[in-house]
């Protein structure tokens, strides 16, 4: 039990607030909309249910993905974390389908709705409360990436840096720009609809929420995938490997490897060094890359080698925007 508990408290924290925050707001809009009848309500509710259900299991995710290396698994566990997002999109993907249809039929065949104003005030408090956790999540992106909060113009950042973002902080941010988003969409369609009698516009805000969690849906699936495969991170790679060749005892390169296990990077390299090096001193050179290495931002786990100088040179900088520090 103990085990557990210490696992899930290093779990992705912001998944975690986000589970609690759309799972209120699921239950709210729910009651709302089997009070109103609302269709642009109901899109709102599926929504937040789904994001709920998934950034709960991406949570846990999350926390199991630390979990120590075993005999059976010497690599550990970092790439649940990426098979917890995959599963968790399945079900972000059947409520995006349920919302599509539903506002569909509410185009072709539109209905009145009462409650209205109850129902822009549930909406509008899912609005404020997702906002904040989106900004959240834009902070938490920040940090983890290296960037100092700059208040309001974190979330620009936080946008343009997402890809170096934890597999549960990109889907914790992205869910709830798309939720805060659809939230101001669906308030809009439904005043349309009070104001002009076009209530349509409720069932296409419906539609449209739907694509946009679809898209959602398309970008984490695509980004997890990668992950489970193994994903190289160019900019670390090009970082460490930059970072090697400045000490003075290392001639070449022969291979680097930086590959992305879930949260962490793993590093395995093979050096060239001059073959006159005793084998006591290249251990304790060892220990001084591996030591080096494991500073860098995301790494936990080093394998250093070392090989002989062939005279040839191997290493080369790839393309990759450079490394925020």
């Amino acid at each position: 039990m103990t085990t557990w508990k210490t696992l899930l408290k290093g779990g992705n924290k912001s998944s975690l607030i986000a589970a609690v925050v759309n799972g209120m707001l699921g239950t709210l809009k729910g009651v709302v909309f089997f009070m109103t009848g609302n269709v642009a309500l109901f899109a709102e509710m599926m929504h937040s249910l789904g994001d709920a259900a998934n950034q709960l299991f991406v949570f846990i995710g999350s926390a199991l993905s630390k979990k120590a290396p075993t005999r059976q698994f010497p690599k550990g566990f970092g790439r649940l974390v990426n098979l917890v997002c995959l599963a968790a999109v399945l079900i972000v993907g059947i409520l995006a389908y349920e919302t599509i249809k539903e506002g569909w039929n509410h185009i072709w065949h539109p209905t009145s709705s009462e409650g209205v104003w109850l129902s822009i005030g549930v909406l509008a408090i899912g609005v404020v409360l997702e906002g904040i956790v989106f900004y959240k999540a834009a902070q938490e992106i920040a940090h983890e990436v290296g960037i100092d909060h700059a208040g309001l113009r974190t979330i620009p950042l936080a946008i343009r840096h997402m890809n170096r973002a934890k597999p549960a902080t990109k889907l914790v941010f992205m869910e709830d720009f798309v939720a805060t988003f659809g939230g101001v969409l669906a308030i809009v369609s439904i005043l349309v609809a009070e104001w002009t009698g076009f209530y349509a516009g409720e069932g296409m805000a419906s539609v449209l929420i739907g694509l946009m969690m679809f898209y959602v849906v398309g970008r984490v699936f695509l980004d997890n995938a990668r992950g489970v495969i193994g994903e190289t991170d160019e900019e670390m790679l090009n970082h460490i490997g930059d970072l090697v060749l400045e000490h003075e005892d290392i001639v070449d390169i022969d291979t680097l490897e930086v590959v992305k296990e879930g949260e962490f990077l793993h590093v395995d390299l093979l050096a060239e060094v001059d073959p006159s090096h005793t084998f006591a001193y290249l251990d304790d050179l060892r220990d001084e890359l591996t030591d080096l290495i494991l500073c860098q931002k995301g790494v936990n786990r080093v394998i250093v080698r070392f090989d002989e100088d062939d005279g040839v040179p191997e290493w080369k900088t790839r393309d990759a925007q450079p490394l925020l520090r």
